[in-house]
């Protein structure tokens, strides 16, 4: 056995080089007529029946509009049921023949449950599932002494999915449906001070891989891997190592810094498209896939870059990152994104 892993050592790197030089050519052609195909007979949205986690705001608020846009049915779902009913309303007008919400916290495997059997029970079937609720926590490792406080984050971002997916599976089946999985570039792209939201989302991304290989056809999958958008971090809205949720303009600029933030809405508009599409992967500034592939070929520029832009400059601490010094530079931060609106 061992002498068949020292060959392989030895041989698989040359072999998978040669392979992908005569493989990938004829591959991505393909995936280009494959994409072409997948434009003209992209999928009729009216009708159809579409629920999305953490509704209330953000990229899940603007997903509302535009499945609306396109005639979808929608049940939405959020903590903040005041919010939500606001989005719910806006969605009608737009253009959705119905919709109905459901206050919740998917965090709790009978609220997710009860989210997916209101849904059913109101309109009898389930096209797509988009699994979009998240948060974000932002603390160096070594200052949170509390570790357990950190459970939220993986309770809403991955065990919220898991849970949802698992009661709306069966439905799912039924009509061929999709699922929609909110990721993040953090699942590749490790920003410090982040660490258990980018745990959370690298666990999404596997997670739902493997699923995907696990159902086959008979629900498509779509993972979303969005860099920084116009809401959440970039209005410097998060939960602190306390558990509380603070508006800090200064972290803000720390963690989002030099990277230019795209609109939410035209985020939303592509992985729409890309669902109905039946693409495997929408990534939303579509530059950030390069980010990707420097982590897979380069992984140690990646990880003295982030360190360079995140964490010190002139060998000072985070607070004063180079990241976040690039603003100082006169207009460019009307440049990079627009001023935050918060909303709560």
């Amino acid at each position: 056995m061992e002498l068949i892993n020292d060959f392989l050592n030895l041989t698989a790197p040359f072999f998978t080089f040669f392979g992908l030089c005569f493989f990938l050519p004829p591959f991505y052609f393909f995936k280009f007529l494959q994409s072409i195909f997948s434009t003209i007979f992209s999928e009729n949205l009216y009708g159809k029946v579409v629920l999305i986690t953490g509704a209330s705001s953000g990229i899940g608020e603007q997903l509302a509009y535009e499945y609306a846009s396109k005639g979808a049915c929608l049940a939405l779902t959020a903590r903040r049921k005041s919010r939500l009913e606001e989005v719910a309303e806006i969605a009608r007008e737009v253009g959705s023949p119905n919709v109905v919400t459901v206050h919740a916290d998917v965090s709790k495997p009978d609220d997710c449950r009860r989210i997916v059997d209101e849904t059913i029970s109101h309109f009898g079937r389930l096209d797509h599932l988009v699994n979009n609720a998240g948060i974000t926590k932002i603390s160096m490792f070594e200052n949170i002494e509390e570790i357990t406080r950190t459970r939220s984050v993986m309770d809403t971002n991955f065990w919220g999915s898991v849970y949802t997916t698992r009661a709306a599976l069966p439905y799912l089946r039924q009509s061929n449906g999709k699922i929609v999985v909110m990721s993040s570039s953090a699942a590749w792209l490790t920003a410090p001070r982040m660490i258990f939201y980018n745990a959370s989302k690298a666990a999404l991304l596997n997670f739902f891989e493997t699923l995907r290989i696990e159902l086959g056809g008979d629900v498509h999958i779509t993972i979303v891997t969005p860099g920084f958008t116009e809401f959440e971090l970039a209005q410097g809205k998060y939960f602190s190592a306390e558990g509380e949720l603070v508006v800090d303009q200064d972290d803000r600029d720390v963690q989002v810094g030099a990277f230019p933030v795209a609109s939410v809405s035209g985020c939303a508009k592509e992985i729409v498209n890309g669902v109905c599409r039946k693409q495997k992967y929408v990534t939303e500034p579509s530059w950030f896939k390069a980010m990707y592939l420097w982590k897979v070929f380069c992984p140690e520029l990646i990880d003295w870059g982030c360190r360079l832009l995140f964490m010190t400059a002139r060998g000072t601490s985070e607070e004063n990152a180079l990241n976040k010094e690039i603003l100082s530079i006169p207009g460019e931060r009307g440049v990079l994104y627009p001023e935050p609106i918060i909303t709560f």
